[in-house]
């Protein structure tokens, strides 16, 4: 038999994805896979139902539905503070994940180099695999998650293609400030690097954190592209309704690979989701204000468990240090926390270029009773993982 591909060789299953399963046979609360367990806006949930019946149920037009571009457009613009045009502009994909794929594919040949911050979502790494990229590492430090701009430039004189930039960060929760973003784009601009944003969670962003967008700085709209979806600021993960945002000559080139990967992203969602992207300014208030709330319970829990965390200023994701209880294997740690706790998380070093492991992810995108019996399972962690 022919041998089967080299790159899928070195690919390993996601390792989020397997601790959600190693939760589900062991029953344990799923704090590992970032998706939350209340329902979507009151106002999708009841359009949805009807598209059922009225659809459309077909195949839309590969870029989006027009109506569901021209949301999208107009809440980005609200936002962004661009003037976009919904056709020149906006890429409806299946999710964020399909974004940033297209987003790599237009802009990178095999053999570029891209560069990471560290920790990073497991994602990249692998899309860098397949694409035959070269990934360089640059240490966001913990418990700050700080970088050092002469690190960054180093890398980008190495000839650098472009950058993902997550923010606000999975798994860290760092909000990215004002001056750190433009010092990232000055130096993009200086060594004429692309800046793909994975923005999912722009709006859950904690006082007194501000969030800015990479592609409203000063010239960096012609070479960022902005990734993001509906999953997080609508609570519809399992939806798979994502965009591409960005000048019309790189989205031209999104668009061809879009048409081959997925064909068009799902039209009964589509028509159903344009529910969500015309809700008011004030929802995106309520849905900071229900993150909060939802930080406030898991990471006074912590607290009072005297188990060290980073609080993050964005996301709805936590860095536990397990050095007390991991003995310096984070995969083995989360295997038993699952088992004999009954609480799921990812093991740290699963998002680390460097060898880190005294680190889990904890996430807390669920409703308060659920935390609470989480918090109540963690209670009993020094006795359990001794």
């Amino acid at each position: 038999m022919q041998p089967l591909s080299n790159k899928t060789a070195k690919l390993s299953d996601s390792v989020i994805r397997r601790m959600t399963r190693i939760s589900l046979d062991c029953g344990a609360i799923n704090l590992s896979q970032g998706f939350p367990d209340f329902d979507p806006p009151k106002a999708l949930m009841d359009r949805l139902a009807q598209v059922a019946y009225e659809g459309p149920h077909q195949y839309s037009p590969t870029w989006g539905n027009k109506n569901y571009r021209d949301a999208l457009c107009k809440k980005q613009t609200q936002f962004l503070g661009i003037p976009l045009d919904s056709d020149d502009n906006i890429l409806a994909t299946c999710g964020s994940t399909e974004a940033m794929m297209a987003a790599l594919m237009a802009i990178t040949n095999p053999g570029d180099k891209i560069v990471l911050f560290s920790p990073f979502f497991e994602n990249y790494a692998a899309q860098s695999l397949l694409l035959s990229t070269e990934s360089i590492y640059i240490p966001l430090t913990p418990p700050s998650y700080d970088f050092d701009p002469n690190q960054l430039e180093d890398a980008f004189k190495q000839g650098a293609k472009a950058m993902i930039l997550c923010n606000p960060s999975n798994p860290s929760g760092k909000v990215f400030t004002y001056d750190e973003l433009k010092t990232i784009a000055d130096l993009a601009i200086k060594y004429d690097v692309y800046v793909i944003t994975d923005e999912v969670y722009e709006h859950i962003v904690y006082e007194p954190n501000k969030y800015t967008y990479m592609a409203a700085l000063p010239g960096m709209w012609e070479r960022t592209i902005c990734c993001s979806s509906l999953s997080k600021t609508y609570s519809i993960t399992g939806w798979r309704l994502g965009y591409v945002v960005a000048c019309k000559e790189i989205v031209d080139r999104c668009k061809k690979m879009h048409d081959f990967l997925t064909v068009c992203a799902p039209s009964p969602l589509q028509e159903a989701a344009i529910a969500g992207l015309s809700q008011p300014l004030s929802y995106y208030d309520e849905l900071r204000d229900h993150y909060t709330h939802m930080k406030q319970i898991f990471t006074d829990g912590l607290r009072n468990l005297n188990i060290n965390f980073t609080d993050p200023q964005g996301a709805y994701f936590v860095m536990v240090d397990i050095s007390e209880f991991s003995h310096g294997d984070d995969v083995q740690f989360c295997e038993d926390l699952a088992h004999k706790v009954g609480v799921g998380a990812v093991p740290g070093s699963s998002f680390f270029k460097e060898d880190v492991r005294h680190l889990a992810r904890f996430h807390f995108a669920k409703k308060d009773e659920t935390l609470y019996a989480a918090l109540d399972r963690l209670s009993s962690i020094r006795e359990k993982m001794k």
